[in-house]
């Protein structure tokens, strides 16, 4: 279904970042603070695009060592076994658990933030509810992708039965953090504002 688009800021409206207030400031060029919570107020987050696509970037440098570099290297009866991410990946597709290795491997967070920056940058006017939605889920993983890194470390700290057992974390794991920290830097640096603007220039909305 087309709708006509009547977006906030073309009534002259604009919403804090931090707080989500609703207002309609004297001058759309100067919105000055929140004054509900203090912060800053911007129609749009400057340089929005080129912010995300560093930090995505980045991140995915960091993602090729941290799924070849071990994350937990562990020592029982003098033997030593190093775990990597793509080891978890291999098996999880031999257990048959192939949709979960896939989502693993490809880096969905990564991959969701670059098509929703190629949409925005092509100027994209349609499925923006769909792109919308797309960003909150990429919110929402973000909170829980450091998951991973506890568990690793609470495995270390556990499995600390020397000189029989132990449980040394790996190189991966540091950049695998720094996966986790810049994808979710990326997504907080994204203005999903900008979705909608294409749709706003040309008056539809799907």
């Amino acid at each position: 279904m087309t709708t006509v688009v009547a977006s906030a800021a073309k009534q002259g409206m604009v919403s804090c970042l931090t707080c989500q207030l609703l207002m309609r400031p004297a001058n759309m060029a100067e919105p000055g603070h929140c004054p509900r919570c203090g912060a800053r107020v911007v129609v749009r987050r400057h340089h929005s695009i080129q912010y995300t696509w560093a930090l995505v970037i980045a991140a995915a440098i960091c993602y090729i060592p941290a799924n070849v570099l071990p994350v937990l290297e562990t020592s029982a009866f003098g033997s030593t076994e190093a775990d990597t991410i793509m080891g978890g990946v291999v098996y999880l597709y031999q257990s048959g658990s192939w949709p979960l290795a896939l989502i693993v491997l490809v880096a969905s967070v990564m991959l969701a933030l670059g098509y929703l920056l190629v949409s925005v940058q092509r100027g994209w006017a349609k499925n923006e509810r769909d792109r919308a939605r797309i960003y909150r889920m990429v919110e929402l993983i973000g909170r829980w992708s450091m998951l991973d890194v506890f568990v690793d470390a609470f495995t270390v700290a556990l499995v600390q039965l020397s000189p029989l057992m132990s449980v040394a974390p790996g190189p991966g794991v540091v950049f695998f953090m720094a996966v986790v920290v810049l994808t979710m830097l990326a997504a907080e640096s994204f203005d999903p504002r900008l979705i909608w603007d294409a749709a706003e220039r040309q008056g539809t909305v799907n």
